[in-house]
């Protein structure tokens, strides 16, 4: 199983779940499936990760620092050049599937404004997120890829475009939350003090 993590996930994972790890197993068991490759931080969510709350997850994941753990684990991964396997598809499935038409007819937003946040949106961790598991599927087709975001498939805030779970439902792309994906492992046992 591959799966891609957002960067709520790691938050969540450090500010509500490594409080009580106090014999580090979770800790110790999310740092061997990124070494693995299991677990794959991208380039976008390890930046907002050392920003979003003054840096939290680097802090209480400290390995994410570490830059001989980046060596070992090929931390974090580049997206840089990662595009969709039918890119002319995927670019009208954008402009017509994952944009909130709603939104975009209420802003009244030119041509121009549109294409701006069209970029800024194809650029985000999030579609740096599907479009890597895109990949991956398109890769590893006997191997399940799942994204894991804490974002649900409702409201979307007013925002230009959909949200991640509304989006891979279209694609085809499993998304869970980080308690339904600890829950798909074996050999975790927590002991709550």
């Amino acid at each position: 199983m591959k799966v891609a993590i957002d960067t709520n996930s790691l938050l969540s994972l450090v500010r509500y779940y490594l409080p009580f790890d106090k014999n580090y197993v979770l800790h110790n068991f999310i740092k061997s499936k990124i070494e693995k490759g299991e677990i794959i931080i991208i380039d976008k969510v390890y930046d907002e990760c050392r920003y979003t709350a003054k840096g939290l997850v680097i802090e209480k994941l400290s390995y994410l620092s570490d830059k001989s753990f980046h060596k070992t684990a090929k931390l974090p991964l580049n997206t840089d050049s990662l595009i969709a396997p039918s890119p002319k598809k995927f670019l009208r499935q954008v402009d017509n599937q994952f944009v909130n038409t709603i939104v975009r007819t209420q802003r009244k937003l030119s041509d121009v404004e549109y294409e701006n946040q069209k970029n800024h949106f194809m650029n985000n961790a999030d579609m740096r997120l599907i479009l890597l598991c895109l990949n991956l599927i398109k890769d590893n087709m006997l191997e399940e890829v799942i994204l894991v975001t804490e974002e649900s498939e409702g409201s979307n805030d007013d925002k230009l475009f959909k949200k991640i779970p509304a989006i891979c439902k279209e694609l085809g792309i499993n998304t869970l939350t980080l308690p339904h994906l600890l829950g798909k492992y074996d050999g975790i046992e927590f002991e709550f003090k």
